[in-house]
């Protein structure tokens, strides 16, 4: 136990607010299973805010670690995607939304794969970005306010639209990997 904690010590910042976010996950899903909505809502903030802190303190700080490129897209899908399984299964998202947000990072996770593997790097695209933080938002609105359904079915359809075509932007970019092409 103390190795683990003294590897967790050793950490730079933007890798501590990752593993802070992995935290915030069952502590979100709890709070939320357990009726306690605006509660949720804070950790879930709080844990989306990590996202844009460790990206930022790494970036400015030159602090970019194999871990937090390893790390980061996972708790961001940890975070997102619990959150979408837990609101669909609540009734508040369409079942269709959620596959189309999971499926999406099925298929861009295994272009990367793809890529590694011919020695390639594909790095996180504007959309992509864009799509995280909009899923973000319509997790947030739907753990607060979901009786709003015309708000609710926009973002609902924003999201959806901007996560379908960040996965196509994502395989039309990097198409030559699918080829095997090096």
């Amino acid at each position: 136990m103390k190795k683990v904690l003294d590897s967790i010590l050793s950490l730079n910042l933007p890798n501590k607010l990752t593993l802070l976010r992995i935290a915030l996950v069952p502590v979100y899903l709890l709070l939320l299973a357990g009726g306690l909505d605006w509660l949720a809502l804070v950790v879930f903030v709080v844990a989306s805010l990590t996202d844009m802190a460790d990206g930022k303190i790494a970036r400015k700080y030159n602090l970019i670690t194999n871990f937090g490129k390893f790390m980061d897209p996972i708790a961001d899908k940890m975070l997102t995607h619990t959150a979408f399984i837990m609101l669909c299964a609540m009734g508040r998202l369409n079942a269709w939304a959620c596959i189309i947000f999971i499926g999406r990072e099925f298929v861009v996770s295994g272009l990367r794969l793809c890529a590694v593997e011919q020695g390639h790097v594909i790095a996180a695209g504007m959309s992509g970005k864009i799509k995280t933080v909009l899923q973000m938002a319509l997790a947030i609105w739907l753990t607060v306010l979901p009786g709003v359904p015309v708000i609710t079915n926009l973002l609902v359809l924003a999201a959806a639209a901007l996560t379908l075509y960040s996965m196509v932007e994502y395989v039309w970019q990097n198409r030559a990997v699918l080829g095997g092409a090096k």
